[in-house]
């Protein structure tokens, strides 16, 4: 590999890079898994994967799953 083309591929590499940052900097972003599930990406290092009836019956208990969370407050950790 000659000077001009490290110099090239380490550009591609950078935007590369630049593009993978900017993507993971969005925020949440939702998907069809391979096996059809709803993927939600952007909540940890791993995507939270459930299938459709299972999320409907979690969205279905937020009122909830946001009681239980108030109610639970001091024990549990902020992650930020």
């Amino acid at each position: 590999m000659n000077e001009a083309e490290m110099k090239a591929e380490l550009e591609r590499l950078t935007k590369e890079n630049e593009s993978l940052k900017a993507r993971t900097s969005k925020g949440i972003s939702l998907k069809v898994s391979e096996k059809g599930g709803v993927s939600v990406y952007g909540m940890g290092r791993f995507p939270i994967t459930l299938y459709k009836e299972q999320w409907l019956k979690l969205l279905d208990m937020a009122d909830d799953l946001r009681r239980f969370i108030e109610e639970n407050s001091s024990k549990l950790k902020v992650k930020e």
